[in-house]
């Protein structure tokens, strides 16, 4: 009889302490992957070029400067955000479809500082490093051509904010900016500026 009752009190303790364990252990969960963007980015735009220089008559019109009509054509951006304030920048453009004074071409290298002033909205500046082309329309004539400083400015909207850090997530915006590939070059010191707009995509 004895024997009994003890079989009888190790089976419930073994019991007891089974179903106590099984409290303590936490079902297995998956580790969760977070889903990140890649700081790539690409933009295409329209361009409006603004090209002078300096008068090369002589008498009277010497010192003047001249100025091309307003020319049109378009832009192709490549960058790389390294964090929400800093990124760098691959630029081609070339206006060259109408006017009937010069074409400007240039292609060069920018360092972006920027700052995001809002979940939507980032503001950025540009300074680089590139090879500019103008071209004269009425005789072929290269205005200038050679490498130089550039530098501009300007803004860019995500349509698809969210973070908190401007131009940050996958998805489509827009900019329009502005940039000075040339000042005062050559020998007719000529000036190059350009106002660009189009549209982004951000992988």
């Amino acid at each position: 009889m004895f024997r009994e009752h003890l079989i009888s009190l190790l089976a419930a303790g073994l019991l007891l302490s089974s179903v106590h364990a099984g409290k303590n252990v936490e079902p297995a969960q998956s580790p969760v992957i977070p889903v990140t963007t890649i700081p790539f980015y690409i933009g295409i735009g329209g361009v409006m070029g603004m090209v002078s220089n300096d008068c090369p008559c002589a008498g009277r019109q010497k010192g003047k400067r001249m100025y091309d009509t307003t020319n049109f054509g378009g832009l192709l951006r490549v960058g790389y955000n390294f964090n929400p304030y800093f990124g760098i920048e691959v630029r081609f453009l070339r206006s060259q479809l109408n006017g009937n004074y010069a074409i400007t071409t240039h292609y060069g290298l920018y360092a972006k500082p920027q700052y995001p002033v809002s979940d939507s909205v980032n503001v950025y500046g540009l300074i680089g490093y590139g090879r500019t082309k103008i071209d004269c329309k009425r005789n072929n004539d290269p205005l200038y051509e050679g490498f130089g400083w550039s530098f501009g400015g300007g803004a860019e909207y995500d349509f698809a904010a969210g973070d908190g850090q401007g131009d940050a997530e996958e998805g489509w915006g827009a900019f329009v900016d502005y940039q000075n590939v040339l000042r005062d070059s050559g020998k007719l010191k000529v000036r190059s500026n350009v106002v660009s707009a189009g549209v982004t995509y951000d992988f």
